[in-house]
């Protein structure tokens, strides 16, 4: 059966896309840590991190890194941080919060955006990614 993300990736579920190539792909999440929240994902679908081929690890995280730049130029934070959890999905994800607090990247609050709120922050730091 296919996760959530794999769902997302065929377009069966809505997501607010940041980025994607021919590998990977970058949206906003839906329940966010701080605002810019966002999952970066093979779009092949792998339970484990390092079930990962060498290559595509080395692939998630240089597209990861790109996504990040783009967030650090969008919202106004300390620094980007990454976690790589995976046990809500079984599909390799990791998540790149704007930090300014250790609260930020706790995983106990969350913020409430509006549908408009996640476009616009889609759009800007879509922008923003080279």
């Amino acid at each position: 059966m296919a996760s959530i993300f794999t769902k997302i990736v065929n377009g069966e579920i809505p997501s607010y896309k940041i980025a994607e190539d021919e590998n990977y792909y970058a949206f906003l999440d839906v329940n966010p840590n701080a605002k810019g929240h966002t999952l970066v994902i093979p779009k092949r679908e792998e339970n484990k991190l390092f079930d990962l081929s060498e290559k595509e690890y080395s692939g998630l995280m240089s597209f990861s890194y790109r996504v990040a730049k783009a967030i650090e130029k969008t919202i106004p934070c300390k620094r980007v941080g990454m976690s790589v959890i995976g046990l809500e999905v079984p599909h390799v994800h990791v998540h790149l919060i704007p930090l300014n607090s250790m609260a930020d990247i706790q995983f106990q609050q969350k913020v409430k955006l509006t549908n408009e709120e996640f476009v616009a922050l889609a759009e800007g730091i879509s922008g923003n990614f080279k």
